[in-house]
């Protein structure tokens, strides 16, 4: 996968909540291989997490028009939710380049819950697209707190613009970066208030997954910009606390 091509799909992707009105056009069996192909071909957060993925018609709740979903399953090891989401997301930008809506859809059920002694986490749902028209036209239209709410410091805001535009569960955007010109430290960021149809109790849940794309997504912006960097990522030991550290990027 092409980094250029999926830093641009940052721009072009949107969640099918509905996949209405896509055109007749379906997933041919030659992408439903590629698409398998291409998982084999991610970068894990965690290499030392094992991690499957299946692709199905049925067998799950999700009810949204899609053709298919692709279900993820984890061993469940530190952080194996973060290396879910940071996996899935560039899966996930992949499948844009290719004119294929995606919804990641965390409250559905499967009938399979686990997969070779590995456990479900997430799925997303997907269907083919007839027309680039129907995916975002103007990304800054989405609405996305404001860079004060989750970045502190003036420092890669140019960066933070992009980043912020990561999805997440019920859009709850549960990330908060410190800045300075040689350090960004990412917590997840938890606070009582909004969570959609999310249960209260899985939001912890979600959100872990949901910084794990965030991760993704910021990796993809410093890389853009030529910024080099080492990272070290960390265990939250109290997941009900107010603030995570999740990451530390250390600019080169």
């Amino acid at each position: 996968m092409n980094n250029q091509v999926l830093y641009d799909m940052i721009f072009k992707r949107k969640s099918f909540h509905l996949f209405r009105n896509i055109g007749n056009e379906i997933i041919s069996d030659d992408e439903l291989i590629d698409i398998n192909n291409q998982f084999n071909k991610l970068k894990p957060l965690n290499e030392n997490i094992k991690v499957k993925m299946k692709i199905v018609k049925e067998g799950t709740t999700c009810k949204r028009g899609q053709e298919y979903c692709i279900l993820f399953y984890s061993e469940k090891k530190d952080n194996y939710l973060q290396n879910i989401g940071y996996i899935g997301e560039q899966l996930d930008l992949y499948l844009v380049s290719k004119n294929i809506g995606t919804l990641w859809f965390g409250i559905g059920k499967v009938k399979e819950e686990q997969l070779d002694g590995l456990d479900y986490v997430i799925m997303i749902a997907i269907a083919k697209i007839d027309s680039e028209d129907k995916f975002r036209k103007d990304m800054f239209k989405s609405k996305r707190k404001e860079l004060s709410e989750i970045w502190s410091g003036d420092n890669y805001l140019d960066i933070a613009d992009i980043a912020r535009f990561a999805p997440s569960a019920c859009n709850t955007q549960p990330w908060r970066i410190e800045s300075s010109p040689k350090e960004l430290k990412v917590y997840r960021y938890r606070k009582e208030g909004k969570r959609g149809i999310m249960p209260k109790n899985m939001v912890i849940y979600y959100n872990q997954i949901d910084i794990g794309i965030f991760l993704y997504i910021l990796e993809l912006c410093l890389e853009k910009n030529k910024i080099k960097f080492n990272k070290e990522i960390f265990f939250e030991n109290d997941h009900e606390a107010e603030n995570n550290l999740t990451a530390i990027y250390k600019i080169n």
